[in-house]
């Protein structure tokens, strides 16, 4: 028996799942790396996947109006966390498209088997997924070489996979490089600071025979610079190396048992390398992950399965800011952000998945995780006074210094899926679950006061500052999320809906301001703990018309809402995305493929006034892609926001790069994309 590769038991767990629940929470999409010049971030926006603005490659992902660490996002199943106070090396930075082979998306009521230490929900990208072939010699098995431009950001993209396979060995490169401009916005003005070079390496190597696999995947990232229009810095440097090692074994009762050990290390460096936003001050980052994980899918009978799982994961993370020679307010020691800091997990979990007949299904798991947090002593730039005014932060990192700072949480996550089968084609699916979420290690020790230190901090895009709060506990979301599908031959259509009660949510309040320049304020806050709720709904629609002469005609549409807010005051949260609508029509007459969308976004005026979030207008985008495959060629043509609309990014966050160069204007919103000339082509070997 030949071993099932993908992303072992915990995407086996996802699979099960998007089989039978597919609509209420997982929205999977296979790839054929054919979509091979392009951020991952783009293959997970079609499976209902919102992004925050960073930079070209660094985009956090939203989920349930939730952002960044609330989100697991497990590549290949390990976890890669993010090593930076702007959050500009998210784990999805970290691959790029054509590595790609399968991304699974589980949003808000995810089982407890897809992991832990979230509440917004579960994005699993596989990358680690070998082929062999039934010959006893190591042979060519097939290749793929693309290339891509961008007109809008003068952007130039070339992948390439190889893959070599026997019957028990596989052998494989996948390489992507990009390297693109500041893009112009509808305006045609150029929204200063988004340019941005990157490559991203890995070698997988894996052997099997009947009963078992083993596989190494060893991955490089290279990013030279990355503008970040958004935040006070830009990254100067990304470095890092990671490796993977997994072991598969089939069992008796096709059961399976899986081990995988993931390192990953990242050197990382803010500074200043563009006319377009400049400045002199240095920031350097290091960050190490450690991890394993045990997992077990145990046959019962027929029509049960339990699925058992024990994992650890080890964080650390040193984050300094180098002094400047001869400056006397960055100087003379570095400035000490985080100072040997640590995150350990450890979780077990249990899952029981049972179909009782042809009408139900159900799935209920429980997973307990012991979070410890710590980081040692400070120290600021320097302890002088500064024209007779105290140096807050000297004071603040011996305050910080004197504490005792080891922090330890303990969360239990439980989660209950049900699917009842109306009929053969209709069904109602339900989704119960607690999940908890410990503070990150910049939420909790991010201790200078002052308001250079202070807007260092913070992954919002909002040009506000930041303070850490050490008394910070765990967030726990408790979700019910309901849902309902329709599938005809010709028609299918879903619904879904869900609401989220958040104790402890971690939001932040004002403790005080500064005004940059012009009397335009911006806030500092503190991260700190309330109580939040957020609600919303998702309806998507396909119909597939008659098949004709001239080819197959497909209309599909979708519309979703959401809304959040603090119960306290009632007041709304950060980024929450207005209501938004799309309708497309695809056409396929034989290798040649076309759709032309429509995308409309509503006014975003619900806007969190303790970050000083603008409110934007209305607008509507169309966008056009035209692919054509004939023998081994691939070519696509694609023309998005075709009549060049002007807008502003609703959850983009306010351009600190224009607030520069001009601050007459005040922190205006991040502008979107105006018209772009895609091309790309792609070619089998």
């Amino acid at each position: 028996m030949v071993l099932i590769s993908p992303n072992a038991l915990a995407e086996q767990a996802n699979i099960i799942i998007d089989s039978d629940i597919e609509h209420l929470e997982v929205h999977g999409q296979q790839t054929t790396n054919k979509d091979v010049v392009n951020s991952a971030d783009k293959l997970l926006s079609k499976q209902g996947v919102d992004f925050s603005q960073a930079g070209g490659v660094s985009a956090l992902p939203i989920l349930n109006g939730l952002m960044g660490d609330r989100i697991k996002v497990s590549i290949d199943g390990g976890d890669i966390t993010s090593s930076c106070a702007n959050h500009m090396n998210p784990p999805l930075s970290y691959t790029a498209a054509n590595q790609i082979t399968l991304t699974e998306v589980i949003a808000g009521v995810s089982p407890v088997s897809a992991g832990g230490d979230n509440i917004a929900g579960v994005i699993n990208v596989t990358s680690l997924n070998p082929e062999f072939n039934q010959t006893e010699q190591l042979s060519w098995q097939n290749g793929n070489v693309s290339a891509g431009y961008r007109s809008a950001s003068d952007t130039l993209l070339a992948s390439i996979n190889t893959q070599m396979a026997s019957k028990n060995i596989s052998l494989s490169y996948q390489g992507a490089y990009e390297d693109a401009n500041s893009y112009t916005d509808g305006n045609g003005h150029k929204v200063l600071d988004t340019l941005y070079q990157a490559q991203n390496h890995a070698l997988i190597a894996a052997w099997q025979d009947e009963t078992q696999q083993v596989a190494l995947k060893l991955t490089h990232q290279h990013i030279p610079f990355q503008g970040f229009a958004n935040q006070y810095m830009d990254m100067t440097n990304n470095d890092s190396f990671g490796a993977l090692l997994r072991y598969q074994q089939t069992l008796e009762n096709d059961g399976l048992f899986s081990a995988q050990a993931n390192w990953h290390s990242v050197e990382h460096e803010m500074g200043f390398f563009t006319a377009e936003k400049t400045g002199m001050m240095p920031m350097q980052t290091s960050g190490n992950d450690f991890s394993y994980q045990l997992h077990w899918q145990l046959p019962l009978s027929n029509n049960r399965t339990l699925l058992l799982g024990q994992e650890y994961y080890l964080y650390q993370l040193n984050d300094s800011w180098p002094a400047i020679e001869g400056s006397t307010m960055m100087g003379p020691n570095d400035y000490i952000n985080i100072n040997d800091g640590q995150r350990k997990r450890a979780a077990v979990y249990g899952e029981w998945q049972q179909s009782f007949n042809n009408q139900w299904w159900m799935s209920a798991g429980v997973r307990y995780e012991y979070v410890s947090t710590r980081a040692g002593d400070v120290q600021a730039y320097n302890t002088m006074s500064m024209m007779g005014m105290t140096n807050v932060n000297a004071l603040a990192a011996n305050e910080f210094n004197q504490l005792n700072r080891q922090r330890d949480d303990q969360i239990i996550d439980a989660t209950w899926l049900v699917k009842y089968q109306l009929n053969h084609n209709e069904t109602i699916e339900l989704g119960l679950a607690r999940k908890s979420r410990a503070p990150n290690l910049y939420e909790r020790y991010s201790w200078g006061q002052s308001t250079m230190a202070t807007t260092m901090i913070g992954w919002y895009g909002d040009g506000n500052g930041y303070v850490g709060n050490p008394d910070l506990v765990e967030e726990t979301a408790h979700t019910i999320s309901v849902g309902y599908t329709l599938t005809t031959e010709d028609y299918s259509a879903s619904a879904t809906t869900w609401y989220s009660d958040i104790t402890d949510y971690i939001d932040a309040d004002v403790i005080s301001s500064f005004t940059p320049s012009n009397n335009h304020t911006r806030n500092i806050l503190e991260f700190n703990n309330v109580d939040a709720a957020l609600f919303g709904a998702r309806m998507d629609i396909s119909y597939q018309l008659t098949e004709k002469d001239d080819g197959n005609w497909t209309i599909t549409s979708n519309i979703s809402a959401t809304h959040g807010e603090r119960n306290d005051t009632h007041t709304p949260l950060y980024q929450i995305k207005p209501l938004q609508t799309e309708l497309a029509i695809a056409h396929q007459l034989g290798h040649w493929k076309n759709s032309l969308s429509w995308q409309w976004v509503a006014t975003k005026e619900r806007v969190d006034n303790n970050r000083l979030e603008n409110v934007t207008g209305s607008y509507s985008l169309i966008n056009f892609t035209s692919t054509i495959e004939w023998q081994n060629v691939t070519m696509t043509a694609a023309i998005n926001n075709l009549l060049d609309h002007y807008y502003q990014l609703p959850l983009g966050g306010v351009s600190i790069a224009n607030y520069k160069q001009d601050n007459t204007q005040g922190f205006e919103q991040m502008a979107g994309t105006g018209r772009s000339i895609d091309l790309s082509v792609s070619y089998k070997f």
